[in-house]
């Protein structure tokens, strides 16, 4: 690709990443909680794959070639964890390997919480990933399913404040509590 052919804004792709995100958060962590009758986190295993997997990696490389690091580093860390988990579920592998496997992908999320340069909104949404993730994999160490549901709630929770924060990048909402920013809300993280 020519490197003047622009590959995309990085406010678009920071949008389409952060819909990719909570949308796949929220129907992972809607299938944790149990609060749907019939719908399990294995329900979510094609969304996660393709939405939260494979799209959300491109537009982290996307990110990267537009320059934004962080987008980058979250949008393609976050896309291998789903697109891994989402071929691994339902395969049988031990409750210590589940575990250390959302221990580490807690790790990235802890990163990404600490590194998040726009503001409490964008690290509130990778903190409670971070302890999404922390929660489940607990849970998976001690075959705790009222934990794993805590988790799920987590998530849906994070998936919602990353949906939103989308929105209100579309729709330039403000992304800051109690005043009204001018020229709009910017993506979240």
């Amino acid at each position: 690709m020519d490197n003047g052919v622009s590959a995309g804004s990085t406010a678009s792709t920071s949008t389409l990443g952060n819909i990719a995100l909570g949308l796949t958060l929220l129907a992972f962590g809607i299938g944790h909680t149990g609060v749907i009758d019939g719908v399990s986190a294995a329900n979510s295993v094609s969304l996660a794959m393709y939405v939260g997997g494979a799209a959300l990696f491109l537009l982290g490389l996307l990110e990267y070639r537009g320059g934004n690091g962080f987008n980058g580093t979250a949008f393609a860390g976050l896309g291998v964890f789903w697109f891994t988990w989402a071929k691994g579920a339902g395969g049988s592998v031990s409750d210590e390997a589940a575990g250390t496997f959302l221990v580490l992908f807690a790790m990235l999320a802890l990163t990404l919480t600490v590194a998040a340069a726009s503001g409490l909104f964008s690290q509130g949404v990778y903190a409670l990933l971070t302890l999404s993730l922390l929660l489940l994999a607990i849970g998976a160490f001690v075959d705790n399913g009222t934990l794993a549901k805590a988790g799920g709630w987590v998530a849906a929770v994070s998936g919602l404040l990353a949906w939103y924060g989308a929105t209100a990048a579309l729709a330039h909402w403000p992304m800051a509590f109690g005043k009204a920013r001018s020229g709009g809300a910017v993506a979240a993280s």
